[in-house]
């Protein structure tokens, strides 16, 4: 149940901004995405650092960390091991969808979801290895909230 509620809710934090205003998420777009919408449209920061992706990356880290920890204590972890262990669990398979469905299908094959003015960029959209390798960053950076997952989980349990 909770990696079903985990998929969810992921689909929902990102998905709903997405269909909103697709230049909400601009800075997790590959680059040539990116520079044919700044043709036509003011620049805003997309670098990893700036001031609004630092935020919006900075809580989407709290957010998962205080779910991965809320899950992990109501599935009955009561140590560093098991907490790390379930939270890594999830953060990879989120991870994965991420990549293989949100990515891969949604992202390439959804217009709606497309930067005006990019709309006719098919092949740039279906760039799979720019998602692998976001994928493979984004697993990299889950060891972060997952180990401060751990140690909550073994301070509290």
């Amino acid at each position: 149940m909770e990696c079903v509620g985990a998929l969810i809710l992921f689909t929902c934090l990102i998905m709903i901004p997405l269909c909103r205003n697709p230049v909400w998420w601009i800075h997790d777009y590959p680059k040539d995405i990116q520079e044919k919408y700044f043709e036509t449209h003011e620049r805003i920061p997309t670098e990893v650092l700036s001031a609004s992706v630092f935020l919006k990356k900075g809580f989407a880290v709290l957010l998962a960390l205080s779910i991965l920890t809320a899950l992990a204590l109501a599935a009955g972890a009561t140590d560093f091991k098991t907490g790390f262990l379930y939270a890594y669990g999830l953060w990879l398979l989120v991870d994965w969808y991420d990549c293989f469905f949100l990515d891969w299908v949604l992202f390439a094959n959804v217009k709606r979801i497309r930067l005006p003015g990019t709309e006719h960029m098919d092949k740039a959209y279906h760039q799979k290895k720019y998602h692998v390798v976001r994928s493979v960053i984004g697993m990299a950076l889950g060891l972060v909230p997952c180990l401060l997952c751990a140690l909550i989980v073994a301070v509290l349990g």
